[in-house]
């Protein structure tokens, strides 16, 4: 496909694409996202400057450079002019620089992150959601807050809300769940080391197995509360304490609006506005966008269609590997050294 570099839609002409996109456009309108982005980003415009890259000659989806997600600490990554209407913080451990995700339209993440839930499980009005996230609680800037904050509100539960530390209210909730079930199924959804320390805890939780369509969803992140663990060591411990099959995990973070959903053993599901590619580790200008290519394990770089205010293309400083023979499935497997702890993804 030739993308004319003086014929760039318009940002509703571009929103309008995003809503409208299949697999089969992907490529197409993520080229003319990044023209549009290579015009009117200052900061990205400027680093692809520092590349001496000429916008006009990217036609393939693997040419796109990628912004190093470490711009999101140091500079305001915004596209055009819009009113912002909130700003999304990373977590960050204690004295570091946190990522800021400049935000203009909620009602924008709210449908893009809905979308994704409910086409990877069915509609919020069959769930009851119940969040222990006590660290992302504790602030009021949080993406995945919000997020959830959203689901909860679009389940329509009386029993559905945020659990801080109130784990006997939590197990009350479930037990009642469990005796006077109502067919809906139930999500627990956790940072990671908060369902590991109830996991640990003294409480009973044999009654769990009352629950056929109990779901645990793991967000990642230890926060420095508990030692770094393998996913595999995460997840026994967790199927075990609550007597599931598996145990889900969503793939999101500060710097996106777009997520991806881990039905079990880690493997993640790219979802409708988002794609991943992988670079070479040691030459972050080498990027393979399906593993025929020959690499499949790489720095994972994301396109994100949904941040059409931010920037779609991030180089996060994750490590992955693509699952089978297309990049529609991806595991996480770890993180490159002296990289921050990424509060929102699966812990390796």
């Amino acid at each position: 496909m030739k993308i004319e570099f003086n014929k760039i839609p318009t940002f509703s002409q571009l929103r309008e694409s995003v809503q409208a996109l299949t697999a089969d456009t992907f490529e197409e309108v993520a080229l003319q996202v990044f023209h549009y982005q290579a015009i009117h980003n200052p900061i990205y415009r400027e680093y692809l400057s520092y590349l001496r890259v000429n916008p006009d000659q990217i036609q393939r989806l693997s040419a796109i450079p990628f912004l190093p997600i470490g711009f999101f600490k140091h500079h305001q990554v915004l596209t055009g002019t819009p009113a912002i209407r909130t700003v999304f913080e990373s977590s960050g451990t204690t004295g570091s620089q946190t990522s800021r995700h400049l935000v203009a339209d909620l009602g924008w993440y709210d449908n893009i992150s809905t979308e994704i839930f409910e086409q990877t499980y069915g509609s919020l009005k069959d769930f009851h959601l119940l969040a222990l996230l006590p660290s992302y609680l504790e602030r009021n800037n949080s993406s995945l807050v919000y997020m959830v904050q959203q689901f909860i509100a679009k389940t329509h539960s009386p029993v559905s809300g945020f659990f801080l530390h109130n784990v006997d209210e939590l197990l009350n909730v479930f037990r009642k769940q469990a005796y006077q079930s109502d067919g809906r199924k139930v999500i627990l959804w956790g940072v990671t080391f908060a369902l590991l320390d109830l996991a640990e805890s003294k409480n009973d939780l044999s009654f769990l197995r009352e629950l056929p369509k109990l779901m645990v969803m793991e967000t990642g992140g230890m926060k420095g509360r508990r030692r770094e663990m393998l996913r595999e060591e995460v997840h026994a411990e967790l199927t075990e304490a609550f007597g599931v099959k598996s145990i889900h995990s969503e793939y999101g973070m500060t710097e996106l609006l777009s997520q991806s959903y881990s039905k079990g053993e880690g493997i993640f599901d790219t979802s409708r506005t988002m794609r991943i590619l992988l670079r070479d580790t040691n030459d972050p200008f080498s990027v393979v966008d399906a593993p025929q290519s020959g690499m499949r394990y790489g720095g994972i770089n994301v396109v994100d269609l949904g941040n059409l205010d931010s920037c779609s293309f991030i180089e996060t400083q994750d490590l992955g590997r693509f699952v089978g023979d297309s990049s529609s499935q991806f595991e996480v497997i770890g993180r490159f050294d002296n990289s921050d702890i990424r509060g929102c993804n699966l812990l390796i």
